[in-house]
């Protein structure tokens, strides 16, 4: 057994597995709650939230070159709030985000699998989530490699319904838009901001990363503004060519305008749904391990985690018991009810990332990449903000 991770990822794949974590299946869906708030004006609430989510990305970029480890939140709250136990606390809730939201998407992409052939849903999960999980224990560079192939599948998905959209002739409330109604667009906004939650995972693929003081902030940056750009092109076609009561009602929303604008069942995205499932449930599973590894060099308890396999550099015992967490949520727990918490938590770390963050930046100025403290305190701000803002809905 060795417990080092092997250095074999460059800018172009973290890239890649940054915007499959983001544009997974949740845009199949999202377009229209989004329109359904902000009207014609989805577009724009998409690029807002890209902007509300750009400072805690930054945020990222920068603690990811000055503490480049996988387990990275859980590295950055313990030297920046110098905690070990809010580190150790940080680390386990990304687990368990992680390992709750790939179950919740697995069970969802056999859900689109079975419309599309006749399947036995908990054998499907079983063997998929088995087969993703071997995937996993193959080695990073085979994994990404993997999920960067998803993700094209994923784009090329969207880029046809902007494509349908684009050249359809325009809906009468797209071309007299109405007056832009702020509560609308900002309410469009934050549930925007939810599809963008994802470019955290890079930083802990930090330790597989060739130069990664400047890998991954290359990767963070790209990732957000490539996903914003999708997230708002492809919900300008949608109001393009379909009309928003029709979008906001619609709960296939994408399908709706490929069948306004072509015609037939558009039953492709089906699967594209399930590459965009398969991406995602990969990406957890190999972020999640990945922050066992780091965790069982930080705490005695978890040491059993920080051993790799010598010929792939996986961390297979963690891979292992991931793998097999997600299948058993996916099969035999409330995922769909379950994952709903996992935005409310990855807020709350995203406020102390960017408090760690300000007390880093105090103590240390200096570091391979830097942004101005402006970044982390809007971050801070910003994330903290809807964080209060989740949790009043919750109680409402």
């Amino acid at each position: 057994m060795a417990d080092t991770l092997k250095r074999r990822l460059g800018p172009g794949l973290l890239t890649a597995y940054g915007v499959g974590v983001m544009v997974g299946a949740g845009i199949y869906v999202l377009t229209g709650a989004v329109a359904a708030e902000a009207g014609v004006w989805a577009p724009l609430s998409f690029l807002i939230a890209g902007l509300i989510a750009a400072p805690t990305a930054l945020s990222y970029a920068e603690l990811s070159g000055r503490i480049p480890e996988a387990a990275g939140e859980a590295a950055y709250v313990e030297k920046g709030l110098n905690s070990h136990a809010f580190s150790l606390l940080v680390g386990l809730a990304i687990v368990v985000t992680g390992t709750i939201s790939a179950a919740a998407v697995l069970r969802g992409g056999v859900g689109y699998l079975g419309g599309i052939i006749d399947i036995d849903p908990t054998l499907a999960i079983i063997a998929i989530g088995a087969a993703l999980t071997f995937v996993a224990i193959l080695g990073a560079l085979e994994s990404l490699t993997l999920a960067a192939i998803f993700t094209v599948i994923e784009i090329a998905g969207l880029v046809m319904i902007i494509w349908a959209g684009s050249g359809a002739e325009p809906v009468p409330g797209y071309s007299n838009p109405a007056p832009i109604h702020t509560a609308g667009l900002a309410a469009g906004a934050i549930l925007a901001f939810f599809a963008f939650i994802g470019f955290e995972d890079i930083v802990n693929m930090a330790e597989e990363a060739h130069h990664p003081e400047r890998t991954l902030p290359i990767a963070i940056i790209a990732s957000l503004l490539i996903t914003t750009g999708l997230y708002a092109l492809v919900s300008w076609a949608a109001i393009r060519a379909v009309p928003v009561e029709a979008l906001a009602a619609s709960e296939q929303p994408l399908a709706l305008v490929w069948q306004e604008t072509q015609g037939g069942a558009a039953r492709f995205l089906s699967g594209i749904a399930v590459f965009a499932a398969l991406n995602g449930v990969l990406a957890q599973i190999v972020m999640a391990s990945r922050v066992m590894f780091g965790l069982g060099r930080r705490e005695p308890a978890l040491a059993v985690f920080h051993h790799t396999l010598p010929r792939t550099g996986a961390p297979w015992l963690a891979t292992v018991l991931i793998g097999g967490a997600v299948v058993l949520g996916a099969v035999a727990l409330p995922v769909a009810q379950l994952a709903e918490l996992t935005s409310t938590v990855l807020l709350a770390v995203f406020t102390l990332i960017n408090l760690a963050l300000i007390r880093l930046k105090r103590r240390a100025p200096d570091a391979p990449f830097r942004v101005p403290m402006a970044v982390p305190v809007l971050g801070l701000i910003l994330s903290l903000g809807a964080f209060l803002m989740t949790i009043g809905e919750s109680f409402s």
